[in-house]
């Protein structure tokens, strides 16, 4: 099925939109992005033959989650290789339109704006953040994938989680002091 270029092609342009998201949550510049979006779809149909459908019933959500974690992994794996350095950029607009018709709009804005102070946090902060708190790894896995401590896993999840609250916490001041 993968190996036709009809259906692979189709698969990409469904679930690019997707796969970007996840990516520029690691990888803020743009066009970097775009080249770890492409690897990971490399990856995808290299591996096809490796995902497990389980139930059919919740075969769509296997199928995301697949794609999620390969993504993430192609992410973190050119962290790695670039040392963790922190990527600047910024999203074209129309990667940000709704594409789930249940989300509103407010939830829209709230996450940009949630993307836009997690990416004001240190690299190793930002890092950690992401994978436990948004894609649901536990500390061991970020432990493991990014070759350090639990430990300092958490630590650095605890500093992430004081720093958005100092920015979230800046942000109702100053919409305090322009409502006056």
């Amino acid at each position: 099925m993968l190996n036709d270029q009809k259906c692979q092609k189709r698969l990409y342009e469904q679930y690019f939109g997707f796969c970007l998201k996840i990516v520029f949550r690691y990888i803020y510049r743009y066009e970097n992005a775009i080249d770890i979006v492409n690897d990971g779809f490399v990856k995808i149909f290299r591996h096809f033959k490796k995902f497990e459908r389980g139930e059919s019933e919740h075969l769509e959500k296997i199928w995301m989650g697949w794609i999620k974690r390969i993504m993430i992994n192609t992410a973190i794996d050119e962290l790695r290789r670039n040392k963790m350095m922190p990527e600047i950029g910024d999203l074209p607009a129309y990667v940000w339109e709704q594409q789930d018709k249940s989300q509103s709009a407010d939830q829209t804005i709230l996450y940009k704006e949630l993307i836009d102070h997690v990416k004001k946090l240190p690299p190793s902060y930002r890092v950690v953040f992401n994978m436990y708190v948004i894609d649901g790894f536990s500390h061991a896995e970020i432990a493991q994938q990014l070759g350090i401590t639990t430990g300092t896993s958490k630590s650095n999840l605890f500093k992430a989680k004081t720093h958005l609250k100092n920015l979230i916490n800046k942000d109702f001041q100053q919409a305090d002091i322009c409502s006056l």
